[in-house]
């Protein structure tokens, strides 16, 4: 018989007992007036003595972690979101409710409790129950190594064994959540206004990605999931909105990694009358105020390095770090001995694609991982930025910068391509990318362009991937652990 179906058929018979006695297994609410921390704190100097002299009664609730029986008395740990605190059950002290319910107690129940502190004769703070309200009966039991659930699929897929199971689970996400309030803090105090925008979009756009395609009945047409907010952002700039941003989910129909998820979570802010150089100075500083913020410092563990984000930041061209690694620099702007290169460092590239896609596979492969301290890419080639301002002292190349740390992209920005016959141009290029097989390609946005004819001030934009940010100051390896619930194959039946 297998052990999970029966201890789930035992635990439907102590249900039914529990309702046979008339009390109810799934409460109503109720008044927990304390929590573990709070208790544990404010009575850590209270001896067994001062305790005996002086009683201090509590009630708080939470789920049975821990239980261990001892004939008509039992010790317990009971879990709240603030900790764990061990409660003490006599059979004597407890009302004949309470008796029923202490009878059938099982590991994950829920509880609700009220008594008096004391301490054991191993000197660990308990409250000694004198009333007990079952709150939710737990028909299956807690992994059987609750104290340390390691089982990957499981941790995904069940996040609520995973947080009731890992206390540093809970950690990171509180965490994630600090890091989410710090950057609101940050850019409302700058004057930025947050806002919302479409996440069913008629065109996708504002990135290079493939998107995901929905269906809206009642209008009969297609529309798409966004890839990026960032179109709609700029239209609000030429509406005269002059520092928007937006702490967005956004959506793109691409692998999945330890480092992609097919829906994350993206901060995507613009500034009128600014330039990237002006986001490069922003950028440092609204890292090192999160960092300050959450962790207290600006240098940190992470991984097998130590991360120090103390401005200034190192600042490269793309095409200088690529020279940086071919064995002759000056066939970085060589076709043919790119693509040679590329096969003997066996990096997969498509058929016919354009130089600046086999520089920039190089840079993803080779240069990206080298990337460990804070570093701005800066000055990309056009035709791989189809919305960015073009150099004013080189064309070819773009007033753009991504910024690095610990070989992961954790920022992409740029000056603002506000020129709407140079962008029509390019989503023209982009256009015939499509048709000729580029899925990633952008979409032509008339609407788009049309707000740009009404003229848009020079501006600089910048997109920040919140769940990577989540990952350098939580120390993470994979985005799935800052993500509660991440994109998994369908469970097999």
């Amino acid at each position: 018989m297998d052990e999970q179906s029966d201890q789930y058929r035992q635990r439907l018979k102590k249900l039914e007992e529990i309702q046979t006695s008339g009390v109810a297994p799934y409460g109503r609410r109720f008044d927990a007036t304390d929590t573990a921390r709070a208790l544990t704190e404010k009575h850590a100097a209270s001896t067994k003595e001062t305790l005996e002299s002086r009683p201090a009664a509590c009630t708080l609730a939470g789920r049975i972690v821990a239980l261990r029986r001892f004939g008509k008395a039992a010790f317990a740990h009971i879990q709240d979101a603030t900790g764990r605190i061990q409660v003490y059950f006599k059979k004597e002290l407890l009302n004949d409710s309470s008796i029923a319910i202490f009878e059938r107690l099982d590991l994950g129940d829920i509880v609700g409790v009220s008594g008096r502190l004391f301490r054991t004769k191993t000197d660990e703070l308990t409250v000694q129950v004198e009333t007990l309200a079952l709150l939710a009966k737990s028909l299956r039991p807690l992994p059987e190594k609750w104290h340390g659930l390691t089982d990957v699929e499981i941790r995904y897929r069940q996040r609520y064994l995973d947080l009731i199971s890992n206390p540093d689970v809970q950690r990171v996400f509180v965490q994630r959540s600090k890091i989410i309030a710090a950057v609101r803090e940050f850019l409302n105090e700058r004057g930025f206004l947050e806002v919302e925008t479409p996440m069913m979009q008629p065109i996708p756009g504002g990135a290079v990605a493939r998107p995901f395609v929905t269906h809206h009945n009642a209008l009969g047409v297609d529309l798409y999931l966004r890839i990026a907010p960032e179109l709609y952002l700029k239209r609000l700039i030429v509406g005269g909105l002059e520092r928007v941003y937006e702490i967005n989910r956004s959506f793109r129909n691409e692998g999945i990694s330890t480092v992609h998820n097919p829906e994350f979570t993206m901060l995507e802010f613009y500034q009128a009358y600014a330039d990237y150089q002006d986001l490069m100075d922003l950028t440092e500083t609204l890292f090192g105020f999160v960092a300050r913020r959450v962790l207290g410092t600006l240098t940190f563990p992470c991984q097998d390095h130590t991360i120090d984000l103390t401005p200034p930041w190192k600042r490269i061209s793309f095409l200088e770090a690529i020279r940086s690694i071919l064995p002759d620099s000056s066939i970085v702007g060589d076709r043919p001995k790119l693509l040679s290169f590329l096969d003997q460092k066996k990096i997969p590239v498509k058929p016919g694609v354009s130089l600046g896609k086999l520089q920039q596979a190089i840079f993803e492969a080779v240069v990206e991982p080298s990337l460990i301290q804070p570093t701005f890419i800066i000055d990309y080639p056009t035709e791989i930025s189809p919305l960015a301002k073009r150099k004013e002292s080189d064309p070819t190349l773009t007033d753009r910068f991504e910024l690095f740390v610990n070989g992961l992209e954790l920022a992409n920005a740029f000056s603002e391509l506000n020129d709407p016959l140079d962008q029509r141009k390019r989503f023209e290029d982009q256009v015939q990318n499509r048709a000729a097989g580029d899925l990633e390609a952008h979409s032509m946005d008339e609407d788009y362009l049309r707000a740009l004819e009404h003229g848009m001030p020079p501006t600089a934009g910048e997109g920040v991937g919140i769940d990577r940010l989540v990952m350098l100051l939580t120390n993470q390896t994979s985005i799935r652990d800052v993500i509660f619930f991440p994109q998994l194959r369908p469970e097999k039946p």
